[in-house]
């Protein structure tokens, strides 16, 4: 194994990479029984053969040779198994079978030549061939056991013949000189090719002549080797001459010992003598000589030193053959190249680690023998192969090339004994065992060598003290203890060590002074390191991580150190302290106050969760500061200089909002999500409200928990967040109500197929449906979906005004007025962008001739400048359009509202026009205002007016927010109505009449081509039954029914009754439309009712009374409540009764006197309010005066009003209270408009009501402008 062993590390004698797998393959087919070569055939071979293969076949073992690929270790685990199966059941002395291992592992040897020749992996590695040659021939030498050393060269047992071998120059035979070989790196050829040439020089007789000369030296103290002046006493040259000169002795005895034909020759030629020095393979990496079982000076293979260049004079006849010329500088150069190589070497085993040491290596068993045989033949003492083992080691250290632990290894090695040859018989190693260590014996040189090495490592190491004292700061900073160590141990206990205690003084003052300064130059390096150099790249996040950096050093410093808080004299935690936070304070407040203004001058935003971990951290500091240094204030306000990012979240949190409204509205199915099986009203609703009202809470409990120190900007906080809750609010209004209408929008089949009709087809249809009369009105069913969404909107006003009381919204409005400084005065804005938004019409005047009308509007200026225009609403006198349009203006503006009738052929007519003031001081408080504009004819037109700019104010933001979703929820309630109306309209019409009257269709034809004519005489016509008449509305009822189940099982209770309000407010107006005809000055083509069709009429307006009442079996009411059923218009439908058949001339005095009744009230008014010096009136204005004025004609419910819920109901309380029916004669003149004789008089009073209206409108803008006054524009300032 030894010839594996001492070239293990050379590539070339290690197996391939696929070696094993091809192995495996081999040695299964030698138990298959395949093998080619017959010598496997045999049962026993087969057997050690399987014994090793299931050891092979170990995943760990397998890992291990597919990584190392080492021949030792193969061979080495067969030798094992061979050893182990072959040794079974034979008897304890019976050494018999011990053959029979030597040739197994020769067959072993065989079969992997075999695989190495097959693959041509030989070529490659002929070193390893080459050994696996010559082991197999060594163990099969006369089939005996050359396996153990024991047994080897006539060693016990004597079973074994021993074998003369003849002398060998093959390097491979030359263990040292393969290690010089890998040393230096010098090939194997190259050593071999030195060997050859040499060999006649390199010889036993030349060895014997260089320690005779070396003795002769000596004794003729000649001074070419050490004497007296090399020692600083004669004592201690006496001392090393009286061990020198024995050793020589015994060596010049071993060398002729080992060769007697040396004895007999002359000086110049000494025989050859073959050596029998071994080594130990298991032998640790220590510290040892080369000591052999027999004999302490044996003569191994010569060594090539030629790769040295160490040259010797010819002409010197008293040179040396292997001796060079300065002996001490070889061998430290050697040494250190020794070192060298084995501190590199991968695979050299450092020492075992223990509790106190970690695992180190030094030099090799294999260099430590080297050495040692240099150092002996030439001559080396053995302290001075110490002092310069220290002194290759100092080298190495300040050229950081090895670590402390090395260091501290390398001291151990020289202070531990030379092992003590316990066979050996000299008696002069008990003195150089003395020697070692009285440093009184050394050489001069040695002496003043090692002070210098102590001195030179111990600057190295108060330099690296110092270093290391200096990371004390770092996150992980190196330990102290093994500089320390080595000081304390190694260089302080050294006697010869020639430090003085100024000289530590010295650097501890240093030391201090360092830590001062380090600790300015790590708050500098923070600084440097978190914040950048240019200011245009400073961030908030910047001075947080600074802030961070600082207060987590100064809590690890205080942890590290709190049991040893000074380290030789300096504290690093006061220095840190001291020097590290007032620099921050004061950092902090610059770099703040400049990092705003460079945000500002750049125009970009500071990160808004930066601002609050800024908040954080620097509140954090300010205590620690406080603590710390209490006779320091911090420098700078912390919460004056944050609020900007405080405002910077809410934008972005006003930016999200939106978005997070979008994404809920998105992902909702609008589907009722509840365990019930009749759902709750606070349950019916989806998730898509719940979200955005959970991301409200959200950003208010965001600024709830910054606990921010300041009431007014907390104030201020809130209000801001309340403006952006009521921009996400009107968004989700926006897409909830755009979605209910795509769904209410939606067509039937029938309606697709007659869109779909050529216009041939569409007027065909046209004139088949109009002498026919026939009205195709289907029922419209209604999506669940559609009517959550209602309840969307109501369930949102319920937590807005829960947000709203939560929030403490009076609380933080008295705040701000208590606290706020009046603003200055604002600078007067010349520009203002109106946005107008027609909302519908009613009561129009009629101006075709089925008594219908297709009406658009048109906007214009006072200079008759065309502004915007509407699109068309086909046969309709109630049309609603819900079209916005901006309107920009530098000051006060009359915008002209003209209502046109289209006409497919000639021009279009005009149905009315009225005019509305636009003026900036009417709208400081920025609230949007709702205007029913009287048109100059007949019916009125309902204008949505606002201003650009909002109140900053906390209770406004909430009130506008109510105001939204109130709108929202009413044009959400007018589109289901509007559905359900035109089914009311188709069954509470003349044809309905007609089909229960039994009239048929020539009858029909009759009385269209007779309009004047009068009608058949009643008593010829039978009147229906009242089961007829109930009859006749059971479709309807039934429509109702099935839609209000509907909407009972999805709508909340107060959404259905709002329903049903709006829906009966459509049955009175359908009843109204069938009993007269819209107002105006002409004639219309519509007749009266008989007074048969009448009692029907009231007959249904009963029915429908007790439907939407809906009282149960008890007498409790589910529908809607008496004072809600019994409206204004109700009441006018019952007057109606007792004029409707009155005659003509009563009925032009009747309307005579309450004109003149009504004048006199709106004189009397008018004077009152000039009295007053009051704005114009908010009630109901006669006629189309109001359209010119800048007031709305009903009394405005003002945001204000409607910041809560308690607030909308309060104010809605006091509208019903005023909401009661004038009396004036437009029912009589609707009356008069089906008697012809009373045309004249029709026109008549509409002149007169013109001149009334445009009377009172001069009024009312001259009144407005006295009020107003020079000073409107600017008003009361915004808090």
């Amino acid at each position: 194994m030894k010839d594996f062993s001492l070239i293990r590390d050379s590539k070339s004698t290690r197996f391939p990479r696929d070696f094993m797998a091809a192995l495996d393959k081999r040695i299964t087919k030698v138990l298959m029984g395949t093998e080619r070569m017959p010598e496997f055939q045999d049962a026993t071979v087969k057997r050690t053969f399987a014994v090793f293969l299931n050891a092979f076949k170990d995943p760990s073992f397998r890992k291990n040779m597919d990584k190392d690929r080492r021949v030792e270790d193969l061979l080495l685990i067969f030798y094992s198994n061979a050893t182990k199966e072959l040794g079974k059941g034979k008897a304890p002395g019976d050494d018999s079978w011990k053959l029979m291992v030597d040739r197994h592992v020769a067959l072993f040897l065989r079969l992997v030549s075999s695989i190495l020749v097959h693959y041509d992996w030989a070529k490659d590695r002929p070193e390893l061939a080459h050994r696996l040659a010559t082991m197999e021939k060594k163990l099969l030498v006369h089939d005996q056991d050359l396996a153990a050393e024991n047994q080897r060269n006539g060693g016990s047992g004597g079973k074994t013949v021993e074998v003369e071998v003849p002398r060998s120059y093959e390097v491979k035979d030359m263990p040292l000189v393969l290690v010089v070989s890998r040393i230096f790196a010098v090939g194997y050829s190259d050593v071999q090719a030195d060997i050859d040439r040499y060999k006649a020089v390199w010889t036993e007789k030349a060895a014997l002549q260089d320690l005779k000369t070396y003795q002769a030296h000596l004794s003729l103290m000649t001074k070419k080797t050490l004497n007296s002046d090399d020692f600083d006493t004669e004592e201690a040259y006496e001392a090393w001459k009286n061990q020198e000169i024995p050793d020589l002795s015994q060596m010049i005895l071993a060398i002729i010992q080992s060769n007697p034909e040396l004895a007999k020759s002359s000086p110049g030629s000494v025989p050859q003598f073959r050596p029998k020095s071994t080594l130990d393979p298991l032998s640790s990496g220590s510290r040892q000589g080369s000591v052999s079982s027999e004999n302490s000076y044996v003569i191994d293979q010569p060594v090539d030193m030629s790769g040295l260049n160490i040259s010797d004079d010819p002409n010197d006849t008293s040179s040396y053959t292997f001796i060079p010329t300065d002996p001490r500088a070889t061998y430290r150069a050697i040494l250190k190249e020794a070192l060298t190589y084995d501190l590199a070497d991968t695979e050299l085993e450092p020492s075992e680690a223990t509790s106190e040491d970690p695992p180190v290596k030094l030099l090799s068993k294999h260099s430590a023998e080297l050495l040692n045989e240099i150092a002996v033949r030439w001559r080396i003492p053995q302290f001075s192969r110490l002092v310069l083992f220290l002194d290759v080691i100092r080298d190495k250290y300040i050229d950081q090339e090895i670590s402390l632990d090395t260091l501290d290894a390398a001291f151990n090695y020289v202070k531990e004994p030379p092992p003590v040859d316990t066979k050996s018989r000299r008696m002069s190693q008990i003195p150089v065992q003395e020697s070692l260590f009285d440093r009184s014996k050394w050489t001069i040189q040695d002496y003043a060598l090692n002070q210098q090495i102590l001195l030179a490592l111990h600057d190295c190491l108060l330099r690296e003290l110092y270093e290391l004292m200096m990371c004390v700061y770092d996150p992980k900073p190196p330990g102290l203890g093994p500089v320390m160590y080595i000081l304390e141990s190694h260089i302080y206990d050294d006697p010869t060590f020639p430090g003085t205690e100024e000289d530590m003084d010295k650097f501890t003052e240093q030391l201090r002074q360092g830590l001062r300064q380090k600790a300015g130059e790590v708050y500098r390096e923070l600084l440097a390191k978190h914040i950048p150099d240019t200011k245009e790249e400073w961030e908030f996040f910047h001075v947080i991580e600074l802030g961070r950096a600082v207060v987590k050093l100064c809590e690890r410093i205080q942890k590290r150190y709190r049991k040893n808080p000074e380290v030789m004299g300096a504290s690093p935690m006061m220095c840190l302290v001291e020097k590290m936070f007032p620099a921050y304070a004061a950092d902090a407040r610059d770099l703040v106050a400049r990092i705003m203004d460079v945000a500002h001058s750049k125009g970009e935003d500071v990160p808004v969760q930066d601002g609050f971990d800024l908040y954080k951290e620097l509140v954090e500091i300010r205590r620690i500061h406080s603590d710390a240094l209490p006779d320091k204030s911090f420098a700078f306000s912390i919460e004056d200089q944050l609020q900007d990012f405080v405002w910077r979240w809410i934008q972005m949190t006003d930016q999200n909002l939106i978005g997070w409204v979008e994404n809920a509205f998105k992902a909702d199915q609008f589907q009722i999500e509840s365990q019930n099986p009749i759902p709750m009203d606070d349950e019916r609703h989806s998730v898509s409200v719940v979200d955005i009202f959970r991301s409200f809470n959200q950003s208010i409990e965001q600024i709830v928990a910054l606990n921010w120190d300041n009431d007014v900007q907390y104030a201020k906080f809130m209000t801001a967040v309340s403006k952006s809750i009521g921009i996400a609010l009107a968004r989700y209004c926006e897409l909830v109500e755009q979605k209910f209408a795509k769904e209410m929008d939606r067509l039937t089949p029938e309606q697709e197929a007659a869109a779909n009709q050529t216009r041939q087809e569409k007027w065909l249809s046209t004139v088949k449906d109009f002498y026919s009369q026939k009205e195709n009105v289907e029922p419209f069913q209604f999506y669940p979906e559609s009517l959550v969404k209602l309840n969307n909107i109501e369930y949102a006003m319920q937590q807005l005004d829960k947000l709203e009381r939560e929030i403490g919204v009076d609380a933080c409005a008295e705040v701000i007025q208590k606290y706020s400084p009046p603003p200055a005065q604002r600078p007067r804005n010349n520009n203002f962008v109106f946005t107008i938004k027609i909302i519908e019409a009613e009561d129009l005047k009629a101006c075709d001739m089925n008594g219908l009308s297709d009406p658009y509007v048109v906007l214009g200026d006072e200079y008759q400048k065309r502004l915007a225009k509407t699109r068309v609403v086909y046969r309709n006198l109630n049309p609603r359009w819900d079209e916005t349009i901006d309107i920009t203006t530098n000051g006060p503006l009359n915008v002209v509202a003209t209502i046109w009738d289209w006409d497919a052929m000639g021009d279009h007519d005009c149905v009315g026009r009225t005019s509305l003031k636009l003026d900036p001081s009417h709208f400081r408080d920025y609230m949007p205002r709702e205007y029913w504009l009287d048109l100059d004819t007949q019916g009125r037109l309902l204008l949505r007016v606002s201003m650009e700019g909002e109140r900053d104010d906390i209770q406004f933001y909430f009130g506008k927010s109510f105001r939204t979703l109130k709108r929202t929820e009413r044009d959400m309630t007018r589109k289901i109505t509007d559905k359900l109306s035109s089914f009311i309209g188709y069954k509470l019409s003349r044809r309905s009449l007609d089909a229960l009257l039994n009239k048929g269709v020539a009858s029909k034809v009759t009385n269209y081509l007779g309009n004047f004519r009068s009608a058949r005489p009643m008593s010829v016509v039978q009147g229906p039954t009242q089961h007829d008449i109930a009859s006749a509305l059971g479709p309807l009822f039934t429509y109702f029914d099935e839609n209000f189940a509907i909407m009972k099982q999805t709508l909340t209770d107060a959404a259905m009754i709002m329903v049903m309000t709006r829906l009966w407010k459509e049955a009175l107006a359908t009843i109204e439309s069938l009993l007269v005809p819209p107002l105006s000055d002409k004639l219309s083509q519509q007749r009266p009712l008989t007074q048969q069709e009448l009692d029907i009429v009231f007959k249904w307006l009963k029915m429908l009374f007790d439907f939407f009442h809906a009282v149960d079996e008890d007498g409790n009411v589910e529908g809607v409540p008496m004072d809600v059923l019994k409206s204004p218009k109700y009441h006018e439908l019952q007057n109606l009764n007792f004029f409707y058949f009155e005659a003509t001339e009563d009925l032009i005095r009747t309307s005579e006197s309450m004109a003149a009744a009504s004048a006199r009230r709106q004189q009397e008014q008018t004077q009152r309010l000039n009295r007053m010096s009051a704005p114009p009136t908010m009630g109901h204005q006669f006629g189309g005066a109001a359209g010119l004025v800048g007031m709305p004609t009903r009394k405005h419910k003002t945001v204000m009003l409607s910041r809560n819920l308690g607030t909308m109901k309060k104010a809605k309380e006091e509208k019903r209270k005023e909401a009661q029916a004038e009396p004036n004669d437009d029912m009589i003149l609707r009356i008069l408009r089906m008697r012809p004789e009373a045309e004249r008089y029709l026109k008549d009073r509409s002149r007169q009501k013109e001149r009334l209206a445009a009377a009172q409108a001069a009024e009312m803008i001259v009144r407005q402008s006295l009020n107003s006054g020079g000073g409107r524009m600017t008003g009361p300032s915004r808090r």
